[in-house]
């Protein structure tokens, strides 16, 4: 699975699959052929990720079957219902995996009442098997990597990735090498350091890291990095969220929904999901506005939104919201085109907005979201208060990860309110 590498960091091809003979018949389910999302240039499935015409992108295209909702709901309680819509065998339950999604879709009326709004739902992937959206993207990816025959598991990652592919390899019994910035956040060095004793370090930012995984993925043969060489599969994963919400809705897309946006691939495949809904029947079609939610200390496709132009500068991170740091994001285009699109908007905020958020979700519907989440909140409150987001339509705000993973970031913010003696005395002077 070895790669040729070029100067920018979109633009590797991998040149040869890792199986003799190719993947088998059937390995990628309804999958048809690997589509260039610039020219839109086909070749063939495996291990590509960048179009040799133009170096552009390279995404999945499909040749679906007619399917029923009711086919849909007879599926398993996880991301595999939707296996006739991913780049996934027929056989996918077979392949041990981590079984992740069809997570909690709450309304949360206490949250709407604080932000003074109609309607508003949480979908929480905090509940995933590693606490975040990451694993049902990486079971995509590892799908790919069996097809392939890769003998290495691997990604670069801000955290999130790392703890779900770590765990993902652990369970299909491969090799898994996971690479981080040094100074993540330490529950989630820990979370990926509990899978696999190949976590490796490096002094750098994640563009840093991405960097050197292109590298590697270039020189080594049999590596599937997930987010790398076998991205067009990994990417899939995400539409997963998009077809949960609609399903959970009562098969009906909602009015407005807001989504983290790090390297955005996961803003635009929930686009990607409403639109195959809408194609297949399996929804009415309408229209929905999407909404982007970055940090100000890593905001480039907020504000390339801002500036009115199509063009991503990139930036040196520097936010409590590590997951959201990617300076130089793959799909920031492709945000900015989408909530152009729909009449969304991709908004900012600062660090202490993000903590603010963390503690709005927790303290209004008892979830603990992690700086991803609380940016997404943050950013939620502050369309609402600036007139972007309509307050009367039905919004759904996407939880990404458990805030067990970014403790630092309000551990200075909240405490015990008092330390008082053990008498009813000392209790009743507290005035609580």
């Amino acid at each position: 699975m070895s790669a040729v590498v070029t100067e920018s960091t979109t633009t590797a091809t991998t040149t040869a699959p890792a199986a003799a003979g190719g993947p088998r018949e059937g390995a990628f389910g309804n999958a048809t052929a690997l589509s260039c999302r610039e020219c839109g240039h086909q070749v063939a499935l495996g291990p590509f990720y960048a179009c040799p015409e133009c170096f552009g992108p390279l995404e999945i295209s499909y040749d679906f079957p007619a399917i029923t909702r009711e086919e849909i709901e007879a599926g398993p309680a996880n991301i595999w219902r939707y296996k006739a819509l991913l780049p996934v065998p027929s056989d996918i339950e077979s392949s041990p995996n981590t079984e992740p999604g069809f997570t909690r879709l709450i309304e949360a009326k206490n949250l709407a009442r604080e932000l003074g709004v109609a309607k508003v739902w949480v979908k929480d992937d905090s509940t995933n098997p590693t606490n975040s959206f990451k694993d049902r993207v990486v079971a995509c990816a590892l799908s790919a990597a069996r097809e392939l025959g890769a003998t290495v598991f691997a990604c670069p990652s801000t955290g999130n990735l790392a703890n779900a592919v770590a765990a993902a390899g652990a369970r299909a019994g491969m090799k898994t090498v996971v690479f981080i910035p040094s100074n993540l956040e330490q529950p989630k060095q820990v979370n990926s350091a509990i899978f696999t004793e190949n976590l490796v370090a490096v002094d750098g930012n994640y563009d840093d890291v991405n960097k050197l995984a292109s590298e590697i993925a270039g020189e080594e043969e049999g590596w599937a990095f997930v987010n790398v060489n076998v991205r067009p599969y990994y990417a899939e994963g995400s539409k997963t969220l998009g077809y949960e919400i609609a399903e959970q809705l009562g098969w009906r897309l909602p009015d407005q929904v807001v989504i983290p946006v790090a390297s955005g691939s996961q803003l635009t495949k929930v686009d990607k999901a409403f639109q195959e809904l809408i194609k297949l029947g399996l929804v009415e079609d309408k229209p929905y506005r999407i909404f982007g939610a970055q940090a100000e200390g890593c905001g480039p496709v907020a504000t390339a939104y801002k500036a009115g132009v199509d063009a991503i500068r990139p930036v040196k991170p520097d936010t409590i919201a590590k997951s959201l740091a990617i300076g130089n994001p793959a799909d920031g285009i492709y945000v900015l085109d989408i909530t152009r699109r729909t009449g969304g908007a991709v908004e900012q905020v600062t660090d202490d907005e993000i903590r603010e958020g963390i503690v709005l979700l927790a303290r209004t519907e008892g979830i603990f979201t992690e700086t991803a989440g609380g940016t997404t909140l943050a950013v939620t409150k502050k369309l609402v208060e600036t007139g972007q987001l309509d307050p009367t339509l039905e919004t759904v705000v996407i939880n990404t990860g458990h805030g067990l993973k970014t403790l630092d970031a309000v551990s200075g913010q909240v405490g015990a309110a008092a330390t008082i003696a053990p008498s009813y005395k000392a209790f009743k002077a507290t005035g609580i």
